[in-house]
């Protein structure tokens, strides 16, 4: 793997937290507390299982009793949505992954409690969505898993009419600079794409498109903060 810890480290910079733009339409708590009814109503007696191929996987933000290896069909996973927040600014905007038409994805699925989840529902969506244009983006998708089983399976930030979403799909060459120099108050992009990449090695999960990616911010990071001369020696390839 091209991308270490070390080259992510230099990544890093004090960022203030800039709040919202103003043109911000924040989810109110009666917002997500209709949409949890509605999703507990809609997987019923089934069990709740709730689809992560991004940082879901290493830090979910809500409490699960099992997990699996499952592949999405007809979506992959894209870093699309362009983020002036968190791991982006205003002046150096990110960009995040989601789910974008095509091909195949490999994640992870996880089971709630049945007792908990009205609960859990809930906590995954404040984790993962906080503007009312992001509400499009959440759907019941089957997966299967590696037994062959379809489940379906709560899923986040899948397509969807969000402002903040970049079309055309970006080709890794231009991703790997924005990925390089953003940085917000909770992270870096570089950090991000260097956890989803170790943590889905873990469930023995190799996605082609972000290991190339992983190959090419590695090589932008050098490039912008060591000597030619000192980054063989330094971090190797």
């Amino acid at each position: 793997m091209s991308l270490t810890q070390e080259l992510v480290d230099l990544c890093f910079r004090e960022e203030i937290d800039p709040g919202p733009p103003p043109s911000w339409e924040p989810l109110s708590d009666e917002d997500y507390m209709l949409l949890a009814d509605r999703l507990t109503a809609e997987v019923g007696d089934e069990p709740l299982w709730i689809f992560a191929y991004g940082s879901l996987i290493w830090k979910p933000g809500f409490d699960s009793i099992a997990s699996a290896r499952a592949s999405l069909y007809g979506w992959h996973r894209s870093f699309s949505l362009r983020i002036e927040r968190g791991r982006g600014t205003p002046a150096q905007p990110g960009l995040m992954m989601m789910l974008s038409r095509g091909g195949r994805c490999d994640g992870v699925i996880y089971q709630v409690a049945a007792a908990e989840k009205r609960v859990q529902i809930e906590r995954a969506l404040r984790r993962e969505i906080s503007n009312l244009d992001s509400l499009s983006s959440v759907r019941w998708l089957p997966v299967r898993t590696a037994s062959g089983e379809t489940q379906r399976a709560l899923t986040f930030w899948v397509g969807g009419t969000s402002q903040r979403i970049v079309r055309p799909l970006l080709p890794l060459h231009e991703v790997a600079p924005v990925l390089a120099r953003a940085c917000g108050h909770r992270g870096s992009c570089a950090e991000y794409l260097y956890n989803t990449v170790v943590h889905l090695a873990e469930f023995g999960i190799r996605d082609r498109n972000l290991w190339r990616l992983q190959e090419l911010v590695a090589a932008e990071i050098r490039a912008l903060h060591m000597p030619p001369a000192l980054a063989p020696a330094a971090f190797g390839s």
